[in-house]
């Protein structure tokens, strides 16, 4: 069985250097991330993903945030351009749940057809009052039972377009009042209000990897989420997520110290796989080197992750694109 790095790693740019080829060889990370940078043509895409999958001993998933709206990393020409998911949800009305399928269907079908199969997306923090701008409209809705419903139409119709879904950000970022790319977001609620939080990752406990959410919860622990066994021991035992556990992207400032010190902090606490984004080649070496190679629970859940990689359904896009017009239309 192949030995995973535990980690997942970005790329410089639209083609793979020598030295990138050679390093993800050498560390065998468990996938990758592409964001703007790395697109250009869909021949150029799928070329990518090939150098990049070729690189390693595995199917490496490779990742990409395609929520829509703001965070949408392809654009037109090489995918359909939506709104972001709260104003989409509150046009759609009482057909959302069919209407966030079938976009998020058709998103899969778009980044199967360019070498990507996996998302980052079921986003199911639940929204309020206070929620940072940076995102409150890419959240569903304000309420659990709602998110959570919309959640699992998001990961279905990711499944039937043959995508991997990734949920986030465990356990729950709804109430950050501080964007976490920039700070570290402190939470004041009390354990029963969090529960609120957490609902929707425990209804959607099922979904093959997760992606956690770097916020404090006082009321829990003085570490960030990412950082601390408290949390991640809540996210195995009292949510029940026994996917594969990405960090969210260590490079963010919410979290402080050398990225060597993130790394390691946040596999100690339990995190399976280390997310690295920017694709800063020095920054890569140090993540990788401090991440190590997967311990064994971690290996297990990532072989489980890619022995249930999904299969895209033959589905008729132009039909499934006029519904989800009509739905809209009202």
């Amino acid at each position: 069985m192949t030995r995973f790095g535990a980690t997942i790693l970005g790329c410089e740019g639209l083609r793979l250097t020598a030295d990138e080829k050679a390093f993800f060889r050498d560390v065998r990370p468990f996938g990758f991330i592409l964001f703007a940078r790395n697109i250009d043509t869909a021949d150029q895409i799928r070329a990518l993903c090939d150098e990049l999958r070729d690189c390693v001993a595995h199917d490496a998933p490779i990742l990409i945030d395609q929520e829509g709206g703001r965070v949408q990393r392809l654009r037109q020409p090489l995918a359909t351009e939506w709104t972001p998911p709260l104003e989409f949800v509150a046009a759609a009305g009482d057909a959302a749940e069919r209407a966030m399928y079938l976009r998020y269907c058709i998103t899969a079908h778009e980044l199967r057809a360019l070498g990507i199969d996996a998302n980052c997306a079921p986003l199911v923090d639940v929204a309020c009052a206070e929620t940072h701008p940076f995102l409150k409209n890419r959240c569903y809705g304000m309420s659990s039972d709602l998110v959570a419903s919309l959640g699992r139409a998001v990961a279905e119709g990711m499944a039937a377009g043959g995508v991997y879904s990734v949920l986030k950000h465990i356990p729950g970022h709804g109430r950050a009042q501080a964007d976490s790319h920039l700070d570290l977001p402190r939470v004041s609620a009390d354990r029963a209000a969090l529960d609120r939080d957490f609902a929707p990752f425990k209804a959607l406990n099922d979904l093959p990897m997760g992606m956690t959410a770097h916020l404090v919860y006082e009321a829990l622990d003085e570490a960030p989420a990412t950082t601390s066994q408290v949390m991640m021991g809540l996210i195995r035992d009292e949510i029940g997520f026994d996917g594969l556990i990405m960090t969210d992207d260590i490079s963010m400032q919410a979290l402080s110290g050398p990225l060597a010190t993130r790394s390691r902090d946040s596999i100690a606490a339990g995190c399976d796989v280390v997310l690295h984004c920017n694709g800063d080649f020095a920054e890569m070496q140090e993540v990788a080197a401090a991440s190590g190679e997967m311990t064994e629970a971690a290996q297990t859940r990532a072989q489980a992750v890619l022995d249930r990689r999904p299969q895209p359904e033959t589905v008729d896009i132009p039909a499934f694109t006029a519904e989800l017009e009509a739905l809209l239309a009202g």
